[in-house]
């Protein structure tokens, strides 16, 4: 499914009518902070699951 400028704008004009700028506005900061806070999670978690690497010497002293 291809979407064109054209219809991009009416279905954003519409949305504008529908519920006003602020409120459009505020849906796409909101929608931004969302994803932005996905990527963030997805970088931090693989790095918090990998196990903690032990040193030669810390295996003679245990």
């Amino acid at each position: 499914m291809h979407f064109s400028v054209t219809e991009l704008l009416l279905i954003a004009f519409i949305a504008i009518v529908l519920f006003g700028s602020k409120k459009v506005r505020m849906l796409g900061g909101d929608i931004g902070h969302a994803i932005r806070d996905f990527r963030h999670a997805m970088q931090e978690q693989p790095k918090a699951a990998e196990p903690a690497k032990t040193t030669d010497s810390e295996k003679q002293s245990a």
